[in-house]
């Protein structure tokens, strides 16, 4: 067994001893062929029917496959120093199956064809959540949720409609979120911060994670949050709101970025900063179980408009205390790590290739897609140590006869190599196509989940060369 494989589901535990054997395999097999569908992974039809058995096993749920995982992320984070960025994010999966009652709905699209029927997009949700170093290296995913919606729906369709067909005038605000799928944010938090010391995370979310009551609950569980809001509440003594009052604020400073624009050219931005504490109220249906928060709120813009793109303008809520221009660009530079979720679920469909699993019910799906997590992250792990622990020891990640193997490709096999991680990624990434120019940046996770697969392609033809003398 790889040592990656032993560490991410040593926390597993199975109802059966072989269900737990066939996890470790099903998770080797599918890690060294990242990409490939099941049979070309599993090989032969003895293990590939093995893997179907083991998806469809009622026993088996995506919180017992993801156990282990949470138990390695918990002893990375307790082994990392400083705060730990938790990433919020929802994705959603789509398949195309004749029977789409089995996996469920995720939106209804409107038919290009005038008068034609609405289509129903078959397919599953999952609300993520992934624990990050202030530096950038993803430490694993803390909470993982699915659902259809079969299940939750959405705040229009709870509004109902009256008798004579029409939307009733229901105010969002006032449904109470237990009935809505924006609890996700609020269970996914509880779930993250119990892998941590609560005062070291800080929730990061877009403007979908713009919810009070997920303010509240960061309270009581002794967390923090940062995040993009999109609502104007009222403020103050309640009869301001915070827009009004961030309108009166002086600009504390500048701070310069950079970011690509329409031609995918690095250009430098300089934003204009303001920030300030306030008291920020609850929406008003629900003022009587809420209570007014003493929050933080940064306002982050560019002054000019660009050419090609959209100026850039965050208007981010805090809890955390920002008392200077230092401590409000620490928090800009926090809630830039958010793409990294992002990033993190593009390794799951263009690289894993969640999407094209033919496999027919919801529950089969969810099971596969939490295997495929794992792998996901391990990818997307490999590819930030390059650049944050370039000087990590390479046999923590590589066995001895994959860098003989990575030392031989290099052309050089009697010179001596450097020890480094580095070192062997790059050989790694050069096998997915890395042209390593002199201007290029450092690998990203395409060319590495193209390079393992071809690594592991190799090492069986030189293990079956060896096997034949």
């Amino acid at each position: 067994m790889e040592g990656w494989v032993e560490c991410e589901m040593e926390g597993c535990e199975f109802p059966d001893e072989r269900l737990k054997t066939r996890f470790a395999k099903l998770l080797s097999q599918l890690g060294e062929k990242v990409g490939a569908a099941l049979p070309a992974a599993c090989q032969d039809w003895a293990a590939t029917k093995a893997a179907y058995r083991f998806f469809s096993n009622p026993r088996v749920n995506e919180s017992i496959i993801l156990a282990g995982h949470f138990a390695a992320t918990k002893s990375r984070i307790a082994a990392s120093q400083g705060p730990i960025l938790i990433l919020h994010d929802t994705t959603e999966f789509s398949f195309q199956r004749v029977r789409p009652e089995a996996i469920g709905k995720t939106r209804v699209l409107p038919s290009a064809r005038i008068g034609a029927k609405q289509i129903t997009q078959c397919g599953l949700l999952m609300h993520s959540s992934l624990a990050v170093a202030t530096a950038g290296k993803p430490l694993g995913l803390t909470a993982v949720k699915f659902w259809t919606r079969q299940k939750f729906k959405g705040t229009n369709a709870l509004k109902g409609r009256g008798k004579d067909g029409g939307k009733h005038s229901v105010n969002a605000t006032r449904i109470p979120i237990a009935q809505k799928e924006s609890v996700r944010w609020l269970e996914n938090l509880q779930q993250s911060t119990q892998l941590a010391n609560p005062d070291r995370c800080i929730h990061i979310g877009d403007r979908e994670s713009d919810i009070y009551e997920l303010f509240c609950l960061a309270k009581e569980e002794h967390t923090h949050f940062l995040v993009r809001t999109c609502v104007d509440r009222l403020a103050g003594a309640g009869n301001t709101t915070i827009a009004k009052k961030m309108k009166r604020e002086p600009i504390q400073g500048t701070h310069e970025i950079e970011v690509f624009d329409a031609q995918r050219q690095a250009v430098s931005v300089t934003l204009q900063l303001r920030y300030s504490q306030m008291t920020v109220h609850p929406p008003i249906g629900k003022h009587k179980a809420y209570p007014p928060l003493s929050l933080t709120v940064i306002h982050a813009w560019e002054h000019s408009q660009p050419r090609g793109r959209k100026p850039i303008s965050w208007k981010l809520l805090t809890d955390l205390p920002v008392e200077n221009l230092e401590s409000a660009i620490e928090k800009l530079d926090w809630y830039a790590q958010r793409w990294k979720i992002e990033t993190f679920h593009k390794v799951l469909k263009s690289g894993c290739r969640v999407e094209d699993a033919r496999l027919q019910t919801a529950q089969r799906l969810t099971n596969l897609i939490a295997v495929f997590c794992v792998i996901a992250w391990r990818v997307f792990w490999l590819t930030m140590v390059n650049r944050t622990n370039p000087k990590t020891y390479a046999d923590t990640v590589f066995t001895s006869a994959e860098m003989s193997i990575l030392n031989h490709l290099a052309g050089n096999p009697e010179r001596p190599t450097p020890k480094n991680l580095a070192h062997y990624l790059f050989a790694v990434a050069k096998l997915g196509g890395y042209l390593a120019r002199k201007n290029d940046g450092p690998p990203g996770n395409t060319v590495l989940w193209r390079g393992l697969a071809r690594l592991t392609d190799i090492h069986l033809g030189f293990t079956l060369q060896q096997s034949c003398g």
